[in-house]
């Protein structure tokens, strides 16, 4: 999943996590006769290597938002959608995202991040993932995320849902995600700039 602008799913450091992701994917696969929904939480395993590492020897904060690909992929890719939104000429895009350190993770230390669902609006879907380590939270963020068509225009609501098969009766999008979704956009129009000490 890329952000607005970028043609690749992820960074290209990452493409050797997400060959191995995809096999692992294809393996528990045909191990398991259950394919689990998009609503469903999704766990997708890592072990920090060298090069997730800052000079201060702890994952860089980038390196987070670019797992973060990984764990949305590894959700869509075994829930079926990622093909089922390819084979309708949908494609997605990380509009906004926060996140909230509260730990470090250092060289060799395994961790679970945990993706699921939060909901809909009449925009986007909105995404909670949460990095965590023996079960403490290392780090959580939230990803405001798009899917467009290839012949133009965006995936409505109601499209999306129902290429999904449709929703749960409980998803309700948590009120503070609407109002971080409000506050975070991004007028189209050019903002008018005043010099700094100039009088009104």
């Amino acid at each position: 999943m890329s952000a607005p602008g970028c043609g690749s799913i992820v960074p290209v450091n990452l493409y050797l996590r997400l060959f191995l992701l995809t096999v692992r994917i294809r393996l528990a696969g045909l191990r398991s006769g259950r394919r689990p929904s998009l609503w469903d939480e999704g766990r997708t395993p890592f072990r920090v290597a060298l090069t997730d590492l800052d000079p201060l020897r702890h994952v860089n904060n980038g390196k987070y938002l670019s797992m973060l690909d990984l764990g949305r992929y590894d959700l869509l890719t075994r829930s079926g959608f990622w093909h089922e939104a390819s084979r309708r000429g949908w494609y997605a895009v990380v509009a906004a995202q926060t996140i909230t350190y509260k730990r470090s993770l250092t060289l060799g230390q395994r961790f679970t991040l945990v993706t699921r669902v939060l909901g809909v609006d009449d925009r986007a879907v909105y995404i909670e993932q949460t990095f965590e380590r023996r079960g403490s939270v290392v780090a959580r963020a939230v990803v405001q995320a798009r899917f467009l068509r290839r012949t133009g225009g965006t995936v409505t609501p109601e499209d999306l849902v129902a290429a999904a098969g449709g929703a749960p009766r409980d998803l309700t999008l948590p009120d503070w995600v609407h109002a971080w979704a409000d506050a975070v956009r991004i007028s189209s129009a050019a903002p008018t700039r005043t010099a700094r000490g100039a009088s009104a």
